[in-house]
C-alpha cells in the first residue's frame, strides 16, 4: 500500500501530531509506504512537491506547531485544466489513497475527489472548531487556550488603567474560540458572528458595569463579528475587511475589526479604550497535551479506515469515540456555537 498525506489550508497546532502518527502506525503495523505532499493540493500540480516519509522523518515533531509538510490554500478546481493534472500525477505517483488533513475547503476538495474515484480519507483541522460532523477538530484547545491566557494578562492592564481593551480573535464564521476564552477569561462583553449586535448594545454593558464601580472592561470580538455601527438595527451586520483580495476558496482577508470596536468605544463612552489582536498567535507553537492526544488519535484512526476500506470518510470524535462520517456531511454547512451555550455564556458576563 503506497498512502499519500497532505495537509492544506491555515497551519495549526497538531499537525505534525497526526502526521507522526499515519507514518508510524501505516509502517509499523502495516508495512506501508507513506508519501508526504508538500504544500497540500499544490504538491499534486505541474511538477509534483512529494517526499517519502520514513520513522526517522517524524522522529521529534509530536511537539512541534506548523507542519513538517508546508501548507497552501490552493484550490486545484479553481481552473478547468488542474482536476485532471492532478489525477494524473496522482496515477504517475502509483498512490493507492490519499489522506487530507484540513478545514471545510481542504476537505471541500477531498470530497469532489473522492467522487471522482479517488479512495480519499480526511482528518479534521481549524482552530475555529467550525467543521460539522466532529465534536471538536484539533487545535481548537491549543488557541482556545492561548487567547485566554492573553485575555488573563490584560486583565491587570485595563484596571491599572481604568481601560477598555478588546480583544479580537480568529473567528471567521464562528465564534467558538471568542465564546471559550471569553468565559474562561472572565470578559465583559463577548461578540461573535452567530449574534449580530449593534455598537449601541455593547456601550451600553460597558456604561452599566462603570455604573457599579467597575472602571475597566475586556471585550473579546470574532473577527467575523457582524456589528452594526449606527443607529439603525442591521440584523446581518457587517464584516470589517483588510482589503478586498481574496484567495482561491473566495474568503477576503478578515482583520481589523477590533480596532474599529476600540476607537467606536471611547468615543461614544468616554472611557480610554485601547485593541489587542491576537491574529496568528493563536495557531503557532506547540500544540496542547489535548490536542497532541487528539491530533495522534485521529491519525491512528485514519490508518484503521485506510485498511477497513472506508474511503470517502472523515475521522470524527463524537463524544469521546473516534467515529467516521461522510465527507459530504463534513463540508456541507459549517458547526456554528449552539443558542443555548450562548445563552448560559451570557449568564456569567457583563
Amino acid at each position: 500500500m503506497r498512502v499519500g498525506i497532505l495537509t492544506g489550508g491555515g497551519d495549526c497546532p497538531g499537525l505534525n501530531a497526526v502526521i507522526r502518527a499515519v507514518v508510524r502506525k501505516g509502517i509499523n503495523k502495516n508495512g506501508w509506504e507513506v508519501i508526504g505532499i508538500r504544500e497540500g493540493w499544490k504538491g499534486l500540480l505541474g511538477d509534483t512537491n512529494v517526499q517519502p516519509l520514513g520513522i526517522n522523518d517524524v522522529s521529534g515533531i509530536l511537539h512541534r506547531g506548523g507542519t513538517i509538510l508546508k501548507t497552501s490554500r490552493t484550490n486545484p478546481f479553481k481552473t478547468g485544466d488542474n482536476p485532471d493534472e492532478l489525477m494524473r500525477n496522482l496515477k504517475d505517483l502509483e498512490l493507492d489513497c490519499l489522506v487530507a488533513i484540513g478545514g471545510e475547503d481542504t476537505l471541500g476538495v477531498a470530497q469532489k475527489l473522492g467522487s471522482m474515484g479517488v479512495k480519499v480519507v480526511g482528518i479534521p483541522k481549524t482552530i475555529d472548531n467550525d467543521l460539522s460532523g466532529t465534536d471538536q477538530t484539533f487545535g481548537f484547545d491549543t488557541a482556545v487556550n492561548i487567547a485566554m491566557e492573553a485575555i488573563d494578562r490584560l486583565h491587570t492592564t485595563a484596571e491599572s488603567h481604568n481601560r477598555v481593551l478588546v480583544t479580537e480573535v480568529m473567528g471567521r464564521h464562528t465564534g467558538w474560540i471568542a465564546l471559550y476564552a471569553g468565559v474562561a477569561g472572565g470578559a465583559d462583553v463577548i461578540l461573535i458572528p452567530e449574534r449580530p449586535v449593534v455598537i449601541d448594545k455593547v456601550c451600553e454593558l460597558i456604561r452599566k458595569r462603570h455604573k457599579r464601580g467597575k472602571d475597566f472592561s475586556i471585550v473579546v470580538v470574532s473577527e467575523g463579528a457582524k456589528v452594526a455601527f449606527n443607529t439603525e438595527v442591521d440584523k446581518d451586520g457587517s464584516l470589517i475587511v483588510k482589503d478586498m483580495g481574496v484567495d482561491q476558496f473566495g474568503h477576503v482577508r478578515l482583520g481589523g475589526i477590533g480596532t474599529l470596536l476600540a476607537d467606536e468605544i471611547e468615543k461614544r463612552t468616554k472611557f480610554e479604550a485601547r485593541a489587542v489582536i491576537l491574529g496568528h498567535i493563536q495557531r503557532g507553537g506547540a500544540p496542547s497535551a489535548y490536542d497532541r492526544v487528539l491530533a495522534t488519535r485521529y491519525g491512528s484512526a485514519a490508518v484503521d479506515f485506510i485498511r477497513e476500506g472506508k474511503f470517502g470518510q472523515m475521522v470524527a470524535l463524537r463524544g469521546n469515540e473516534i467515529v467516521g462520517v461522510e465527507l459530504t456531511e463534513a463540508v456541507y454547512s459549517l458547526k456554528r456555537v449552539d443558542e443555548k451555550f450562548i445563552e448560559m455564556a451570557e449568564e456569567y458576563i457583563g
